[in-house]
């Protein structure tokens, strides 16, 4: 089986949402999708595609900004991780930075807690608790397919921030010592900012997984 991922970078923070399907598919499942609603479900008419599912691997504004216009136009369920779902449900009171918003409040249909295993748009895909970032922060990789989608666990060349309320470094470092203990460095990764990378391209260069190689 083959994928058809296409990232679309939304926002002015620049997220990634990712549209996921197999190939040839007429459905298609929608990670993160942070803003620019519009062009988000622009994309899924050209493509004649049926959106399955929305995915989330957390709840920070610049993820899921464009969650309900296009939940409500699709009908899609929307998938977020358990312990913050209130956050969705209340999105403004979350977002703590002036100069964004307002979003519109969504109450997700489905909860993830890491553990699971999600048949979607004929994919199997396994959610794996990545907190560190966030409290509830998951990670989702599509079995088979050597591809995961980190949200912001993991970048090219960096790690998720730290300094937000919820957030730690040690909390972080074990999320992303549980990947590279459990999935091989040909995993690709599909990261919520910047560009894709491998595993083990990180394993190898990002600085802040040298710390964790430390004895």
């Amino acid at each position: 089986m083959t994928i058809d991922v296409r990232m679309l970078t939304v926002g002015p923070l620049q997220e990634n949402a990712y549209l996921l399907r197999r190939a040839g598919d007429d459905r298609a499942l929608l990670i993160d999708p942070g803003d620019e609603a519009d062009r988000l479900l622009t994309v899924l008419d050209e493509l004649g595609v049926r959106l399955e599912a929305i995915l989330l691997t957390h709840t920070h504004f610049d993820h899921v900004g464009a969650v309900a216009p296009v939940a409500r136009a699709t009908g899609a369920p929307v998938y977020v991780p358990e312990i913050e779902k209130p956050i969705l449900a209340d999105i403004n009171s979350y977002v703590r930075f002036p100069g964004f918003g307002p979003f519109e409040d969504w109450d997700a249909e489905q909860t993830v807690a890491g553990g699971e295993r999600l048949a979607l748009a004929g994919l199997d895909i396994d959610v794996i608790f990545t907190p560190g970032h966030s409290p509830g922060h998951v990670s989702y990789v599509v079995d088979g397919e050597e591809a995961m989608f980190s949200g912001d666990v993991l970048f090219q060349g960096s790690v998720g921030r730290t300094d937000l309320p919820g957030a730690d470094w040690p909390t972080l470092a074990a999320s992303i010592q549980r990947l590279l203990d459990t999935l091989p460095d040909e995993t690709r990764v599909h990261p919520g900012h910047m560009g894709l990378t491998t595993l083990g391209r990180e394993r190898a260069t990002n600085p802040f997984l040298a710390e964790l190689a430390q004895p």
